[in-house]
């Protein structure tokens, strides 16, 4: 079992651990709960994934989540967990794209996406989020990649919203 620092506003407050069995990895966290609802968070040096909502155990929050190799590899080297507010949208500082295919260097995801309009972008970590507006009555965006893709609102508007790495591969 490896053990990571689990952070909390930048600092220390807990501990995540990591073990591997077989496909699969099991994360557990815990750390004194703030009030409100908070997520915790793996963070690798290439990516994220949301273990989810922390529940109350003795005047403290834990989760213990097991997930497949399939979610952990787009990690990378693991490096810490994090624990972040449940749901604090307000907290994304989306920008405007407006020639999202100068954000990336692959030539299919350029090809793909000139010509998009209204899209936003924004940066975590080594991750890039693509957000494309959706429309029921369209053609859904980036098609090729619509397993990759949430569709969730962000501001007052409905997108589909993409994670991709540094070397331009779309992460779940």
């Amino acid at each position: 079992m490896d053990k990571y620092p689990l952070l909390l506003e930048g600092r220390p407050a807990g501990e995540l651990s990591a073990e591997r069995e077989g496909l699969y990895t099991w994360f557990s966290a815990r750390c004194p709960l703030p009030e409100g609802l908070w997520c915790a968070w793996a963070v690798g040096d290439r990516g994220e994934l949301r273990l989810g909502v922390l529940e109350p155990e003795g005047g403290q929050g834990m989760i213990r989540r097991r997930f497949s190799g399939r979610l952990t590899a787009p990690l990378g080297r693991l490096l810490r967990g994090e624990v972040r507010p449940a749901g604090n949208r307000e907290a994304e500082k989306w920008e405007p794209a407006p020639a999202p295919e100068g954000l990336f260097r692959a030539p299919w995801l350029r090809r793909r996406l000139k010509g998009a309009r209204g899209a936003l972008t924004r940066r975590e970590g080594s991750v890039r989020y693509l957000a494309l507006p959706y429309d029921k009555g369209r053609p859904f965006p980036l098609t090729t990649l619509f397993c990759f893709a949430r569709v969730r609102a962000v501001g007052t508007g409905a997108y589909a919203v993409y994670a991709f790495d540094e070397q331009d591969r779309p992460v779940f």
